[in-house]
């Protein structure tokens, strides 16, 4: 196994800053242009970050840090940012989403201390029983999927305009 907690917590607090340089002071079109209907754009990407902050990582932890003999994970609608979301500025977001990621960041160190904690376990309500390393592997791959995710899209706006180089720019190809 790779996982090291100190090694996943590197790309956890990266992740807003990388964000932040990314994304800050672009304008619209880089920002709200998608791969077509039913995909996501760069600003919707961070609406889903901030939503993940809030319900999904740190009250999974906590479900299975806690005393219940079945540590049923609490529901996480990943859609749920595309619902009538208040309209802020990427700047905003990105403020809201470090200042949340810091908090959760604090809160991981608090309250995963030694290694034993990796090997507990919760009911994750599709997959059954997952354990807490693979609750925070899967965490920074989640980071790191949707950066990559945000790239590809604002690279695939430019598709068309590069003409025959295409032909060697792998993030254009799928």
């Amino acid at each position: 196994m790779n996982f090291n907690l100190k090694e996943a917590m590197e790309i956890l607090e990266r992740t807003p800053k990388t964000l932040e340089a990314m994304l800050s002071g672009l304008t619209s079109d880089w920002l709200h242009s998608n791969e077509g209907e039913g995909t996501w754009n760069a600003s919707e990407v961070v609406d889903h970050l901030i939503e993940c902050e809030k319900t999904n990582w740190i009250p999974r932890m906590e479900s299975i840090l806690n005393d219940q003999e079945r540590k049923h994970f609490p529901p996480f609608d990943r859609f749920s940012h595309l619902n009538g979301q208040e309209s802020k500025t990427i700047e905003q977001a990105l403020q809201e989403f470090a200042s949340l990621r810091e908090h959760n960041v604090t809160k991981l160190k608090k309250r995963i201390t030694c290694d034993q904690l990796l090997d507990l376990t919760g009911i994750h309500p599709e997959f059954g029983e997952v354990k807490m390393r693979e609750l925070l592997s899967t965490w920074v791959v989640h980071d790191l999927t949707h950066i990559n995710q945000i790239v590809r899209v604002m690279a695939k706006r430019y598709q068309t305009d590069v003409g025959p180089w295409k032909a060697y720019l792998s993030i254009l190809q799928k």
